[in-house]
């Protein structure tokens, strides 16, 4: 039980860690190759693909820390259970869209796969490349449950109830730092 409780913790933060130090260091060393006369096949490509799983993941991450893009000038007008009740129906419609985008990106992925094509420089099936599109909005879709769950015990009273958003934390605590 511990085990999945660090991965539900975690899993985001490790593969955002590995993919970014994969990333900058493959283009560094693309670089310093450059620099000294010789250039590498393969970095551009893998700093790409990489570059690419880091925003899929990178979705899940935002959903998890409840940080992701969204238009809140209808939250800063409501308070308590309606602006509960507004977050709980953006996420349920953020998560019919990643319920879309895993269904329809499986099945991109999974024809990209069906025809063998590899990339240039790496030879990586392409299908695994676009896997992460489907990978990443079904994480977001998991962690869209579990805040919709967070959100409907908030809504019952089973929970207290606690709607402050970015920036009501963050005046909160330049109020704290000034006093």
């Amino acid at each position: 039980m511990n085990i999945i409780r660090a991965i539900d913790r975690k899993l985001e933060e490790v593969l955002l860690v590995i993919l970014s130090i994969t990333m900058v260091s493959v283009i560094f060393l693309q670089v310093v190759m450059r620099v000294s006369g010789n250039s590498l096949s393969w970095s551009e490509e893998l700093g790409r693909y990489a570059f690419i799983w880091l925003v899929y993941i990178g979705i899940s991450y935002g959903v998890k820390k409840q940080r992701h893009i969204k238009v809140d000038v209808m939250l800063l007008l409501l308070k308590g259970r309606g602006k509960l009740i507004l977050a709980m129906i953006a996420n349920l419609l953020f998560l019919a869209f990643s319920i879309f985008v895993v269904i329809y990106g499986y099945d991109i992925a999974n024809q990209l796969l069906g025809f063998g094509q590899d990339s240039p420089a790496l030879h990586i099936p392409m299908g695994a490349v676009y896997m992460a599109t489907p990978i990443g909005f079904g994480l977001a879709a998991i962690r869209l449950i579990q805040n919709l769950y967070v959100q409907f015990k908030m809504l019952i009273g089973k929970r207290e109830l606690d709607v402050a958003d970015e920036r009501d934390r963050l005046l909160n605590q330049e109020e704290e730092d000034e006093t």
